[in-house]
């Protein structure tokens, strides 16, 4: 792996992808940080999730701008990080994008629905019930195709996953 500056990736995807599992092994394979994006919500935005109600546009821009900062601080420290965040929108990872102020990496998590309400249901102490499900699969706008993106389907043990997303991002390196 040759890389000319730290690296940033935000590992992407709707709830149940594996978007902390992968992005903390990720992160510890690339030795450098991990944030875990869901802990940036502002409050208001956890009990609206809580509650089952979909957050809208003006609810996520805050929450962005929170997640663009931890990027861009990275960045300002010379230090690598790899953070976990939905960015369900183009203009939400434009956003990203921007706020990084260098190279960022997008590993997009995608499965069968199936697959991700089974994780969504087994999970316990997450804000975000599998109800809203669908309205993530309803926001998301597939970044394949886009710079700097690379995608993992879930349908694999989480080292497989990881070693996916690794020698994806390499290719990109």
């Amino acid at each position: 792996m040759s890389l000319n500056e730290p690296v940033a990736i935000v590992v992407m995807g709707v709830s149940g992808s594996g978007k902390t599992s992968v992005g903390e092994l990720l992160a510890g394979r690339l030795g450098c940080a991990f944030v875990e994006g869901d802990q940036l919500h502002p409050a208001a935005n956890v009990a609206k999730m809580e509650k089952g109600i979909p957050l809208t546009d003006d609810d996520r821009w805050p929450w962005l701008d929170l997640i663009g900062a931890e990027l861009a601080g990275a960045r300002e420290r010379n230090e690598g990080i790899v953070l976990s965040c939905s960015a369900l929108k183009k203009a939400y990872r434009d956003r990203l994008r921007q706020a990084s102020a260098g190279t960022l990496y997008f590993v997009f998590l995608t499965g069968d629905r199936k697959v991700l309400e089974e994780r969504m249901g087994a999970r316990t102490g997450h804000f975000m019930p599998a109800s809203l499900l669908q309205s993530q699969l309803a926001t998301l706008e597939s970044p394949e195709g886009e710079a700097g993106v690379v995608t993992v389907d879930i349908d694999a043990d989480l080292n497989g996953i990881v070693d996916k997303a690794f020698d994806a991002l390499a290719k990109l390196w």
